[in-house]
């Protein structure tokens, strides 16, 4: 096989294998199976004359022949995505795919009722929802719109600042009733809290608030917010929720509102060479208006902190 002619299959696999660092994880990555994945970096190696992984018992680590085509093989990929994106946005019609990232408490909770609206008014417009607490490259076509909370950093983005969304700490009615409402920070240390296992972004916001969290601290953990949301609502502790989703079931009640509030800042980006792309600005603009609306429900008002 001549080297000017190989499969950019291939080259896929390849990246795939660099970025994730197994088969198996590349393979779910781009779709495929694990030996297909294994075949395609093995004819590449074999294309090429060189291998490209040693396979040892921590798995693939790449070769310095690796390293030295990585570069070249993602300016391929880029130039190859940009093709994509120019030729999707020279259709017109509002007709197309829509692929959104978010994390799963903005994927689970919020996005679904929205997207719901958009689709009754746009029905030709077919939406994909990845839901992952990753910041997705926009940049490789991972997806098409981003709802981040955390400033977007890539250059070539399109980023808007939707607004500021408040963290609160409830607890469920049932719980309330068995165990009492905590009237001030020393009393949490007698409560049942509601946390993250081994993740650091609630811990880190504690501690912005001067309020010590450790891990050991919690006696319900985990490191998906939907799960924590769910024990929340199910009566297992103290836990914290976005203002805006805990203020649709009364039977979640705020604790110590007037002394614990974080903030998070909520963005929503696309790919600068999509701003032609109409079903992908068509969507964005509904949702820069729809959720710029909900992060203004999710802030704590002087009223609600007294309560």
């Amino acid at each position: 096989m001549a080297k000017s002619h190989i499969d950019w299959n291939l080259y896929r696999a390849f990246l795939a294998v660099m970025r994730e660092g197994s088969l198996s994880a590349a393979a779910r990555a781009l779709g495929t199976t694990q030996p297909s994945m294994g075949r395609h970096v093995a004819a590449l190696e074999a294309a090429l004359g060189i291998p490209l992984f040693t396979r040892g018992p921590d798995g693939l680590k790449p070769t310095a022949a690796a390293l030295a085509i990585q570069a070249s093989a993602q300016a391929m990929d880029a130039a190859a995505q940009h093709a994509l994106r120019m030729a999707s946005g020279a259709e017109q019609d509002e007709r197309g795919t829509v692929r959104i990232t978010a994390s799963h408490m903005m994927g689970g909770e919020v996005l679904p009722e929205l997207l719901s609206r958009f689709q009754a008014q746009h029905p030709l417009v077919t939406i994909e929802l990845v839901l992952n607490d990753k910041m997705d490259d926009l940049l490789k076509r991972e997806a098409d719109i981003a709802v981040r909370m955390a400033r977007p950093t890539q250059k070539a983005l399109i980023a808007k600042r939707l607004g500021r969304v408040d963290i609160g700490l409830y607890a469920h009615q049932r719980y309330v009733q068995t165990r009492g409402m905590p009237r001030t920070l020393a009393d949490m240390t007698r409560h049942a809290l509601i946390g993250p296992d081994k993740g650091t972004v609630a811990t880190r916001l504690a501690q912005q608030q001067g309020v010590a969290l450790s891990r050991e601290m919690f006696t319900f953990r985990c490191d998906n917010d939907l799960a924590l949301l769910a024990a929340l609502r199910a009566g297992l502790g103290i836990g914290g929720s976005q203002i805006g989703i805990a203020g649709r079931d009364p039977a979640l009640l705020p604790v110590l509102p007037d002394q614990l509030t974080f903030s998070l800042d909520m963005w929503l980006a696309t790919h600068g060479d999509l701003r032609h792309n109409k079903p992908v600005m068509t969507l964005f603009r509904y949702l820069t208006q729809a959720l710029s609306a909900y992060a203004l429900s999710s802030q704590r008002t002087g009223r609600e902190a007294a309560a």
